[in-house]
């Protein structure tokens, strides 16, 4: 992408598999927290006053920090010449991020009640406000631990494709035991009792309980981080290896050359990306809500069924987890060749779309168990069957097999993509980030109003994601180049802003 001079240097030796494994472990503990946030917060910020129209708006601040912060630490951390490395810094910083900003979102019920909410009114202006501050801060953090945590792993990979790859799955696979650990600990009803000082006035046992799942994902996040940091050393980056000149561009200015200068491969790599989160991210969204409205035909704030419906979505996320980890293992073998990797993918899109298209008929069929089994005399309707249950169980298990694609294959790709041509990890994963951030962004604007246009239901967001994810199918099939053989050796370093 960007060339400068005086940077290239020869290529290093890879690090032990042992070395690789505890950086990319780091990813449990940042997945611990991503899926409480994807099980729980929607509902959570929905009992705060949200509207459900305007609960995806709120997720916008995750995209655009995304947007912003990953080029930025990106950019920054391929030039560090700080003396404890150049990634290791940033992970350090997230990771102490991360713990303020699951504070703040935890408590911001009773900060709010303090500052003058009152805890009977079902809107809570100012709880509302702390909980966006902090969920502002909690993905400023997670992008600050992501990008330098993959960039660091095709750091220590050398010039190995292969152990690229491989580095790639493994770093899927510990996001799958983090998910796991997070559904696991959100489905569970009665955890708050291990912390007792979480239930207050202001919060009760829902808000409790995920007060607690977030203070066992701070534990675990500070110890793998700690663990990683201590076992990995970064050689300092030299000062005088960088240059001047262009080596001293203003920052987006490198940024926005670096887009002038991506080669074809990356753009269609992006593209491709692009319409694969537009499929993902309403799905993501709106997945426990899905079972706790269509499926469960529970009401936010009223009766128990959305929240049974909640919980049995946070089981589905850990059936999903259980196959998004065997998946990820698995793509090693299945992506291997040279047209492995985009077959794999593509054919994976297609069952993402099947998937999502799913939801319809298992919607219908708890409907039509309602409309047959009315609730008599005001009581709330029952749950649905077994069937319905186990249909919905069964999308979100499925859902684990493109998912495991989908956190390997484009990381992968974008890491061999940018080592052939001489760029750095950093920013070259930080521009594949915005191919991920901006279709969050056009779906969180969107699928609200969209969603409302229909009735309000969650279904119009999954099926423009089927759609989605049939073009990107279609394009990682036909358009998207093969990555070179597994034996092609790069001339340059992965690491570093060359």
């Amino acid at each position: 992408m960007v060339e400068v001079e005086n940077m290239v240097s020869s290529p290093e030796p890879s690090s032990p598999i042992s070395k690789i494994v505890m950086v990319a472990s780091i990813a449990a503990g940042i997945q611990f927290g991503w899926a409480l946030q994807l099980s729980l917060l929607t509902p959570y910020v929905q009992q705060l006053g949200v509207p459900h129209k305007w609960a995806a708006v709120v997720w916008l601040c995750g995209p655009i920090s995304g947007l912003l912060v990953q080029p930025i630490v990106g950019y920054y951390s391929d030039r560090s010449t700080s003396r404890f490395g150049r990634r290791r810094p940033f992970i350090a910083a997230g990771a102490g991020l991360v713990a303020v900003a699951v504070f703040m979102i935890g408590y911001a019920a009773d900060i709010g009640v303090k500052a003058g909410d009152s805890w009977e009114k079902s809107t809570k202006p100012r709880a509302v406000a702390v909980f966006v501050v902090g969920f502002w801060i909690l993905d400023v953090a997670n992008n600050m631990l992501q990008g330098p945590c993959r960039a660091l792993l095709a750091d220590i990979s050398g010039s190995d494709m292969k152990k690229m790859r491989t580095a790639n799955a493994l770093f899927s696979f510990f996001m799958a035991v983090g998910n796991v650990l997070g559904y696991a600990a959100g489905s569970l009803k009665g955890l708050h009792k291990i912390f007792p000082f979480t239930t207050t006035k202001a919060c009760d046992i829902y808000c409790a309980n995920l007060k607690s799942c977030f203070f066992i994902s701070i534990c675990l996040l500070l110890v793998l981080t700690v663990l990683a940091l201590t076992a990995v050393k970064e050689k300092p980056y030299d000062k005088n290896a960088m240059g001047t000149g262009a080596a001293r561009g203003a920052m987006f200015g490198e940024i926005f050359r670096s887009f002038q200068q991506l080669k074809k491969p990356m753009w269609i790599l992006l593209l491709v990306t692009c319409l694969n989160w537009v499929a993902w991210f309403g799905f993501l969204l709106f997945d426990t809500d899905w079972m706790g409205k269509e499926v469960y035909g529970g009401v936010v704030g009223k009766g128990r069924l959305y929240e049974m419906g909640v919980r049995a979505g946070s089981l589905g996320l850990m059936l999903n987890a259980f196959v998004l980890g065997a998946m990820s293992l698995a793509i090693v073998y299945f992506s291997r060749g040279v047209n492995g990797p985009k077959r794999i993918w593509g054919v994976a899109n297609f069952f993402l779309a099947i998937c999502l298209l799913m939801t319809i008929v298992v919607t219908k069929m708890a409907e039509n168990y309602r409309h047959a089994n009315p609730a008599v005399g005001g009581a709330e309707p029952s749950p649905p069957p077994a069937g319905v249950k186990a249909g919905a169980l069964l999308i979100f298990a499925s859902l684990g097999i493109p998912q495991a694609v989908t956190f390997s294959i484009p990381f992968a790709m974008a890491s061999i993509f940018c080592s052939n041509s001489g760029a750095g990890q950093g920013l070259s994963l930080g521009v594949l980030n915005i191919a991920i951030v901006v279709p969050q962004m056009f779906v969180s604007v969107l699928s609200g109003p969209l969603d409302a246009s229909f009735g309000g239901g969650n279904l119009p967001a999954f099926v423009l994601g089927a759609v989605a994810a049939v073009i990107s199918g279609i394009l990682a099939l036909i358009v998207l180049p093969s990555p070179p053989p597994d034996h092609a050796t790069p001339t340059v370093v992965p690491a570093g802003f060359h």
